[in-house]
Order: structure tokens, then C-alpha cells, then sequence
């Protein structure tokens, strides 16, 4: 393996292609790479050490380098932000209306659109495995979980709502904000003030 191409690893365990070839090593190179077992294809055009093995979040990361406008959200969001008990069997992620949905062997992927403005309010951006990932804030996810009750379950967005008031990681004012951007405002008011 080239030194450029072992410090690229370094900097990020999941590479792309495009980010291969950019170091000057052509693509029949890298299929000889795979060959030779030096690297491991994930998917299409995604590369990664033999010895890789993603943490629990680790496919945020894969996703992240795969779809770049992709948006962690719900259940995943939930679980990363610790505030379910479910471990979903599907990696849930928000698109823009227009952007077409990826074909993925792994992870499953359960796929939302959100308008422009969902997609970017209430918004973090975290590091996983050297991956820069958006990731919904606590109190967007929640709101999120109202607004799609009907996906994830009532009991989901309340257990939710429930253990960020007894973390006391839930900034109220901007639960609110985020209610508004996706209009379940009067949805989530009534649970809020029985929990006040």
C-alpha cells in the first residue's frame, strides 16, 4: 500500500474512491488492492482497512461518506442521544424532497423526506470514526417523533420526551422552536405541561 493511501487512513477509516483517486492511485489499483486483501470494499465506491470494525455508530459514519446531505433523525437520532431503549434494525435518515434515494446493501436504511428548512433547523454536526455526520439536536428529534407518531409510535415519542426532562438535556424554548418548525406545536403542548 502507497504511503499517501496509509495516511489518508489514518486521518479516516472509511475512504471513497473519488478521495483514492484524488492521491493519484488509479482504480485498477484499487480493485488489485481488494484482490491482495490490503483493503475491503463496503459498497460501491467505499473503501476501508481488512481489519475495520465499526462501533455502534460506526454506520452513521458509512452513511455519512456515502450520501453527504444525509441527516441522522428518529429512532437512530433517539438512540445516539440515548433517550430510547429500541435499538431500530434500520439506520433512519432524512433527504431533501429532490435527492434521489441510495440503493444500500448495508446498512438498511428507512428513508424520510424532509423540507429544506427540516433539514437544516435543529440541526449538529458530531464526529463518528473521524466522519463529520449530521445528527438531529434532542430537542429536534423529539419533535420529530410527534411529527411522524404515526411511524415510530406514540409511546416512542413520549418515552423520548419523558427521559430528556429526567436527563435534564432538554432546553424547553427550543423544543418549542423545533415543535413549531414542524408544525406539532398543539400536538406536543399538552405532554409538555403535564410534565412541567
Amino acid at each position: 500500500m502507497s504511503p499517501s493511501l496509509a495516511q489518508l487512513f489514518k486521518k479516516s477509516p472509511l475512504l471513497r474512491s473519488r478521495d483514492i483517486e484524488n492521491t493519484g492511485i488509479k482504480r485498477i489499483t484499487i480493485s488489485r488492492l481488494v484482490s491482495a486483501g490490503k483493503i475491503r470494499r463496503l459498497g460501491r465506491g467505499l473503501y476501508c482497512l481488512p481489519d475495520y470494525r465499526p462501533n455502534e455508530y460506526g454506520v452513521f459514519a458509512l452513511i455519512a461518506t456515502r450520501i453527504p446531505g444525509a441527516l441522522i433523525c428518529l429512532l437512530s437520532a433517539l438512540r445516539y442521544h440515548e433517550l430510547t431503549t429500541q435499538a431500530p434494525s434500520e439506520v433512519w435518515i432524512a433527504l431533501d424532497r429532490n435527492t434521489r434515494a441510495p440503493r444500500f446493501d448495508f446498512p438498511s436504511l428507512k428513508v424520510l423526506r424532509f423540507s429544506q428548512e427540516a433539514l437544516t433547523y435543529g440541526v449538529e454536526t458530531k464526529t463518528v470514526e473521524g466522519v463529520r455526520v449530521r445528527i438531529t439536536t434532542i430537542e429536534k428529534t423529539i419533535a420529530d417523533c410527534f411529527k411522524y407518531r404515526n411511524k415510530v409510535g406514540l409511546d416512542v415519542a413520549l418515552e423520548a420526551l419523558r427521559d430528556a426532562v429526567q436527563k435534564r438535556s432538554l432546553d424547553r424554548d427550543e423544543l418549542w422552536r423545533c415543535a413549531k418548525v414542524d408544525r406539532v406545536s398543539n400536538v406536543i403542548r399538552p405532554y409538555l405541561e403535564a410534565l412541567a
